[in-house]
């Protein structure tokens, strides 16, 4: 197709085949190159640079001097502000690119994305506004000793930003925009299967000014990856990504005691309790684990049922499941998408034969999907009389595959949602909002949903246990990017207002 119209056709990258280093378009050191497949095609889609350990070094070295010898720190948390704004505003003139790039990248349904995407900008203006209304300087009254005291929250450093390739336009804007505002300069890594949003967001780095070395991008495999973990140059480590790399990210960091924070798996709780509408329950379930072909790291695919009701419940997950229309993403009757890549295909067709040894009933799906002869596609997948103890209610399968847990009560069904390694998202299904509550504070859980699949960045998102470490979004998703400092003066400063 020829048509620039058609969401498929994206001419939208100026440069795929340099990278984006000191404010400029630079060639990589060597050839090496990245092929992104369309999943849905299993036809190249896209080609780009892939960074080698003289490309990481010298993305290193532009934001370390940036920091050091550059404006940007220096520069008012107004100002700064100002450049957060105009990449928000030059964004929402990319966002038909940024969806285009996600659906040929990921295989996410195109309305979806095109739906997503639209408030990504907002992540850059929240930050913005916190120039105004985040303590960054605040006296305090010092106790032992000293006239005046002050507590400065100052920005941490260089930053390596690694982000992954389910939603990377997201994920990167809560690491970018808490750094850019508070101080930092960024180098961001993207993942070798989602690239294009990452130079996309270089593009809008170099339309909107932003002075070299604040922000370098790179394509990289996790070889030249964990250069820039190991870096003694880069100050903290943005991660979100798999637990298995989370756990080696922190080992890496914890040798020089870099800072970091991990937004990793999760095997996230669904705890449908007595009282509510089960046909509703299993279409809210059903409808949020085809977003991204359940490729979302807090998606509720333990489902957690009392054993009188778990038939029941299965049955009408099996029934919405079996009829979701799988196959293009671009077309608009389309419900789910493929997935990423054949690896991962493979993957959770994997766990789909470990769950059948294991002795858990499969209720629907299974397999490819028979009408679809190419691309990377799996039937949603339902699992009933799993048990908690086995491997597909333990680890994170990371495609459309939900498991239903049957429990003998609700004490029962709280123990069993708090028995996980993870601890990323849950929710609680019931018609009575103050049991809700009661039973949401009781799961170990960075954020409990209710009668719905729920995340919220501009409240904060992130994990208990090996779920990770730290907050995104908010308040509390900038206070990663700062170090305290306490200043004790003799006597009152001139400009102490």
């Amino acid at each position: 197709m020829t048509n620039v119209q058609d969401p498929r056709v994206v001419p939208f990258l100026h440069r795929p085949g340099d990278l984006y280093v000191g404010g400029e378009w630079v060639a990589p050191s060597s050839t090496a190159r990245i092929e992104v497949i369309d999943p849905t095609t299993e036809e190249l889609f896209l080609e780009v640079a892939e960074a080698r350990p003289a490309d990481m070094g010298r993305a290193i070295s532009a934001a370390r001097t940036a920091f050091d010898d550059g404006p940007w720190p220096t520069l008012t948390h107004a100002e700064r502000a100002g450049y957060l704004r105009a990449m928000a505003d030059t964004l929402r003139t990319r966002l038909d690119d940024a969806s285009g790039i996600w659906s040929r990248q990921a295989g996410v349904v195109h309305r979806s994305a095109r739906f997503s995407v639209g408030f990504v900008p907002e992540a850059y203006e929240f930050y913005a506004g916190m120039a105004d209304s985040f303590p960054f300087s605040e006296p305090a009254q010092p106790g032992g000793g000293g006239a005046y005291g002050l507590l400065v929250r100052e920005p941490v450093g260089v930053v390596g930003a690694i982000v992954p390739w389910n939603a990377p336009l997201t994920l990167m804007a809560y690491k970018l925009a808490p750094a850019l505002i508070a101080g930092c300069t960024v180098v961001l890594k993207a993942a070798p299967e989602a690239p294009g949003e990452a130079l996309l967001m270089a593009e809008i780095a170099e339309a909107v000014n932003l002075p070299p070395g604040v922000l370098n991008v790179v394509t990289a495999d996790r070889e030249v990856s964990e250069l820039l973990v190991t870096d003694p140059r880069v100050d903290k480590i943005a991660f979100t990504g798999s637990t298995a790399a989370g756990r080696r990210i922190a080992a890496l960091c914890g040798d020089r005691i870099a800072r970091y924070t991990l937004e990793l798996g999760g095997k996230s709780p669904a705890v449908v309790l007595d009282d509510v509408d089960l046909e509703q329950t299993a279409r809210t379930l059903a409808r949020a684990e085809c977003f991204l072909s359940g490729q979302v790291c807090s998606s509720l695919t333990r489902v957690i049922v009392s054993r009188h009701r778990h038939d029941a419940l299965v049955e009408a997950l099996a029934a919405e499941f079996s009829g979701v229309r799988v196959g293009d993403p671009f077309d608009e009757a389309t419900e789910m998408g493929p997935l990423v890549s054949r690896r991962q295909r493979d993957r959770v067709l994997g766990y789909v034969e470990r769950g059948k040894q294991e002795g858990a009933t499969l209720a629907a799906g299974g397999g490819r999907p028979s009408h679809l002869d190419r691309g990377w596609f799996v039937e949603p997948t339902v699992f009933a009389n799993v048990d908690n103890s086995s491997i597909i209610a333990r680890e994170e399968i990371f495609g459309p595959v939900l498991t239903v847990i049957p429990v003998e009560g609700e004490e029962e069904a709280i123990r069993t949602a708090n028995d996980s390694i993870f601890g990323l998202n849950a929710s609680v299904f019931t018609d009575d909002v103050d049991h809700a509550l009661s039973v949401a504070r009781r799961l170990r859980s960075g954020t409990v949903g209710h009668n719905e699949f729920r995340n919220d960045h501009g409240i904060g998102f992130g994990g208990f246990k090996q779920s990770g470490t730290g907050r995104e979004g908010g308040a509390d998703g900038l206070l990663p990017y700062l170090e305290s400092k306490t200043i004790i003066l003799n006597a009152v400063p001139s400009d102490h207002s």
